[in-house]
């Protein structure tokens, strides 16, 4: 999987979302390049976590139509014989 790759928008959006956080929760003032770098950090750190759920959630997701296809299939039967 390759790293998180954000456009220059959302990385502005992130490190403005991070540099507020910090402050509020911390009293910390962090500059754009560590706001960048920890976002780098946590996004490389967590983003296979938040890839590989979304992959299981999928095949969840994918199981779950699968039955509800068979059962359809399955009423479309018709009799054979009396």
């Amino acid at each position: 999987m390759a790293e998180p790759d954000f456009s220059p928008e959302q990385l502005a959006v992130l490190v403005t979302a991070v540099q507020k956080h910090v402050d509020a929760e911390y009293d910390l003032k962090l500059g754009r390049f560590e706001a960048e770098s920890l976002i780098e950090f946590m996004a490389g750190t967590l983003g296979a976590l938040h890839y590989n759920r979304g992959l299981h959630d999928a095949q969840a997701l994918f199981a779950r139509q699968v039955e509800s296809l068979g059962d359809a299939i399955y009423q479309l039967e018709r009799p054979v014989g009396s």
